[in-house]
């Protein structure tokens, strides 16, 4: 589990919003990929998954007036999951630092 301070600050449906639309680009340019990502929001707790290489919910940030708070779920994966979190940090310390 890992915290960033929420500066700016972001509600959960402004982050939500900005990973719909800029995370993929973001991660997929940083990776050379195209990996897909869904994301599931439900009050201050979003879901990313990446469906095609993670079953279920690989990240999960939880928002608060605070702070942002990521927990990796998919610690078991054969996929390099620390990388996909790193990049999702990297993200979020532009978005709410």
């Amino acid at each position: 589990m890992t915290t960033i301070k929420n500066v700016k600050p972001l509600s959960a449906e402004k982050l939500f919003d900005l990973l719909k639309t800029e995370f993929a680009d973001y991660i997929n340019g940083k990776l050379d990929s195209n990996l897909a990502i869904e994301y599931a929001h439900v009050y201050d707790v979003i879901n990313i998954l990446f469906p095609e290489v993670i079953e279920g919910p690989a990240l999960t940030v939880v928002v608060t007036d605070d702070e942002l708070t990521v927990t990796v779920h998919a610690t078991d994966s054969d996929y390099n999951t620390n990388l996909l979190e790193e990049h999702l940090l990297s993200f979020l310390e532009t978005q709410a630092g």
